[in-house]
């Protein structure tokens, strides 16, 4: 496949890396094409330092970029930041670790009870409260070392922890396709299974105010 910008990963910047996504639009979106496009072509965390906003409290979701195809965010994770067990909505995703090291948790959504079938996360839509189990399925490590992993329609239900234990934290680029405005999540405390809208912690560099509450961590997921 070719591309209109021919940039050294270590040397893109992250408006090189933008224009080069918005080329994909122009035919159908396959999670092929990205996959080949982000191993190719990678922002370097010094490109994205503009973006990288960090907060104590809980991981950050710094949006980058966003049209009606593509969203582009930047995660900070300080050591031990988690994500609530999430889904996609359906939706296509592609991630790449900048830096440190994080694990996702695959899993599926379970009927409570002895009958234990897989519960498909669109069958909630906007109701909350619905009691749920969930049930892992396999984990896998992402490290910096330019590989994309996929978050696919038919497996989108996981959970993303930062293992990095330096305080420089972990950097991860997200992409979306598309846009993705809520999820289904997972509460540990209450054993359901809620819908809740996605927050930003910061938008094209400048932190939103006021910042997330503490009672809005669980919507903050990823992708």
């Amino acid at each position: 496949m070719s591309h209109a910008l021919d940039v050294h990963p270590l040397k893109s910047r992250i408006g090189d890396f933008i224009a080069g996504l918005k080329t994909l639009e122009k035919e159908p979106i396959t999670s092929a094409r990205v996959v080949e496009y982000m191993t190719q072509v990678q922002p370097s965390v010094v490109a994205l330092t503009p973006y990288l906003l960090w907060n104590r409290e809980h991981y950050a979701r710094n949006l980058i970029y966003r049209d009606d195809f593509f969203e582009v965010i930047a995660l900070c994770w300080l050591p031990g930041q988690r994500t609530p067990i999430h889904s996609h909505d359906g939706q296509l995703g592609w991630v790449t670790v900048l830096q440190g090291e994080l694990v996702c948790r695959n899993y599926r959504f379970v009927r409570p009870g002895l009958s234990r079938k897989p519960i498909s996360p669109a069958k909630y839509g906007s109701s909350s409260g619905r009691p749920v189990e969930v049930e892992p399925l396999n984990s896998m490590n992402c490290q910096a070392d330019g590989s994309v992993a996929v978050v696919d329609r038919r497996q989108t239900t996981h959970q993303i922890e930062n293992l990095e234990k330096s305080p420089l934290g972990s950097v991860s680029l997200h992409v979306y396709s598309k846009p993705i405005d809520s999820c289904v999540l997972f509460d540990e405390a209450t054993r359901c299974c809620e819908r809740r809208q996605l927050q930003y912690y910061s938008a094209f560099g400048v932190l939103l105010q006021p910042p997330p509450q503490p009672d809005q961590q669980l919507a903050e997921t990823a992708a």
